[in-house]
């Protein structure tokens, strides 16, 4: 009366993966997202320092690379030349938006994966750009 079923359902499980395809745990992938958020903030960091020089953005670039460091197991970040071809207030005030988005997005990874040190130095760069853009109480 009905006709046997003659390919796979869609409704199946998915084929178990390879043993060999390389993984990567949840901590793992934070550890590699954060790094990103940071390097990314270090290189906005950089060319704050160059349009508007400052010993706290030089202390903050610091600790900065020394946490993206850590996360890549001791390998220090990229850093590009900052350029200086633009220092007009409408770019400098569009570069510490930048950084606080990027802040930002570093403290939510960071709390995620329970890192005190990370989280510490986003939630600090997340307050200094909002004190910079006029946002903070």
């Amino acid at each position: 009366m009905y006709e046997p079923i003659r390919g796979k359902s869609v409704h199946s499980m998915a084929e178990p993966e390879p043993a060999d395809f390389p993984h990567r745990s949840r901590e793992e992938e934070l550890d590699i997202r954060l790094a990103g958020h940071l390097t990314a903030l270090l290189t906005v960091t950089d060319e704050l320092r160059a349009l508007a020089p400052d010993p706290g953005l030089d202390d903050a670039a610091d600790r900065i690379a020394d946490q993206a460091a850590r996360l890549r197991d001791g390998r220090a970040p990229f850093r590009a030349a900052p350029t200086t071809a633009i220092s007009e207030p409408t770019h400098i005030a569009a570069l510490h938006q930048r950084a606080h988005t990027l802040a930002g997005w570093a403290l939510v990874v960071a709390t995620s994966r329970n890192d005190t040190a990370a989280t510490t130095l986003a939630a600090e760069r997340l307050k200094s750009h909002a004190v910079a853009l006029g946002v903070a109480a």
